[in-house]
């Protein structure tokens, strides 16, 4: 198996027989539905970026806050201005889990 395939798509595969996608290639679906234009110049730069987190590290970093004390978020601001930019801890927890509802979507 592809150790750069999402989990999701290894258990796929394992029990559907489908193709597994890597994780570059969900982020770049992501990508190629201009996703992020629902969200403000600095809400959007962090979307992206935790996209950019998932295809190269996986899921599990981005559900966390504390990710946003890493590079390159440190430059956005602190993780209470980064939450602002949502308009609060639970918009900005609800736009993460859209997120990930974004990228395990299915391309119709």
């Amino acid at each position: 198996m592809d150790k750069e395939a999402d989990l999701f798509d290894l258990i796929c595969h394992v029990a559907f027989d489908q193709i597994p996608l890597t994780r570059k290639a969900r982020a770049s679906n992501v990508k190629k539905r201009n996703y992020f234009t629902k969200y403000g110049a600095g809400a959007r730069a962090v979307m992206e970026n935790l996209l950019d987190k998932y295809a190269d590290e996986g899921i599990d970093n981005i559900e966390t806050l504390d990710i946003l004390k890493l590079k390159p978020f440190d430059t956005f601001g602190s993780i209470t201005e980064i939450v602002r930019s949502f308009g609060g801890k639970m918009q900005y927890l609800q736009a993460v889990k859209e997120l990930e509802e974004e990228i395990y979507r299915m391309a119709v």
